[in-house]
């Protein structure tokens, strides 16, 4: 690689560490619009320390349980199941000592199904059991949340839905190993509608194609032909369609576009994903002083996706590079699941775990 535009940097894997750390511990004025989303925050800050293979070297087993605790805190039941809400902003303080869970949630405070799916891959990281997980509720959720059309809405009886509230549904539903929370006909023909001329798919029908909607519904697919005995739910000139899209999709500076005619960003390595060592050289420029990635080169990193899907995109496809290239050893990591976007080591955990002896 002697290409000064492809030659690798160093990962800062330090550096990103510590970004992910300030981001738990807290966030300044200018991210409270992200308050009621901190379980999304949570997962992509652990995830990324997973990822980079220190959350047990950097993080203490006492803060770990801690966070655990305060995962389980979110878990709430009431008249359409249980699941987790997004975060505490909502919910009163009680001073009684009767957990959340036995309380019950309102209209206002209901479980949201992205939080859920984040909830859960949480506390697999953190090698949780769960066994305080209500399994039964939580399919009665996803029940609830399912539309006519076959999407789903983030909470109960909203007008928002979408691919990805689609894809956590699915997630969830392999988790348990149970798919008796989704009517999948009529789920599998929303992902049909979805689809565009180009071969990727818009989050919404007749909305433009992008790679991580594209992402979602070929995750959606996967792991829906793993609980129908593998039927396959793309033809194979559809297959080659969306995988010509997303090749055309890398830029010249080695990201990869969102969409068609858009700029390279850091997310769409991990959305469209190549194993390609410009690939790496671009997320190595997105890289921060201070720490963190940005999904772009020059701009300061965010709290929580770019960073996260820029070592997820590193770790679902690794550089193969020689031990004797300058960095090498910066840049491994352990394989991920691309279906649950998760270790594969925690994905077993999941596996093991998450079902249960019994529904």
């Amino acid at each position: 690689m002697t290409d000064p535009s492809t030659r690798l940097p160093h990962l800062s894997r330090t550096g990103h560490a510590a970004h992910c750390r300030r981001c738990l511990a807290g966030l300044p004025a200018s991210q409270t619009d992200i308050d009621a989303s901190r379980l999304a925050l949570a997962f992509y800050c652990i995830g990324s320390l997973d990822l980079l293979g220190v959350l047990e070297e950097q993080v203490s087993v006492q803060e770990r349980d801690s966070w655990r605790e305060w995962l389980w805190e979110q878990q709430t039941r009431g008249k359409y199941g249980s699941g987790f809400r997004p975060s505490p902003f909502m919910t009163a303080k009680h001073l009684s000592s009767v957990s959340q869970l036995d309380i019950g949630y309102t209209d206002y405070d209901t479980p949201h199904i992205i939080m859920t799916y984040t909830a859960l891959l949480s506390l697999a990281v953190l090698r949780d059991d769960s066994s305080r997980l209500d399994r039964s509720g939580l399919l009665a959720f996803l029940r609830a949340c399912q539309r006519e059309d076959g999407s789903f809405s983030t909470v109960p009886g909203s007008n928002e839905s979408d691919l990805r509230t689609l894809y956590c549904a699915f997630a969830i539903s392999s988790m348990l190993n149970d798919w008796s929370g989704v009517d999948l006909t009529r789920a599998i023909s929303f992902i049909g509608t979805c689809r565009t001329y180009e071969g990727g798919y818009g989050q919404s029908p007749f909305c433009e194609a992008q790679g991580g909607t594209t992402y979602i519904a070929v995750a959606s697919l996967q792991l829906a032909s793993t609980a129908s005995d593998g039927s396959e739910y793309l033809t194979p000139s559809q297959r080659q369609s969306t995988i010509r899209w997303l090749v055309r999709n890398q830029d010249i500076s080695g990201g990869f576009c969102g969409r068609t005619g858009k700029d390279a960003d850091a997310c769409y390595c991990f959305w469209c994903g190549a194993a390609l060592k410009a690939l790496a050289a671009f997320l190595g420029r997105c890289q921060f002083k201070y720490g963190g990635i940005s999904k772009a080169p020059g701009e300061n990193p965010g709290p929580s996706i770019p960073h996260y899907l820029s070592l997820a995109a590193l770790s679902m496809y690794p550089l193969g590079l020689e031990d004797t290239e300058a960095n090498a050893d910066s840049w491994k990591f352990e394989p991920l699941d691309p279906l649950l976007n998760a270790k594969e080591e925690t994905t077993s955990w999941i596996r093991k775990y998450i079902p249960g002896t019994s529904i």
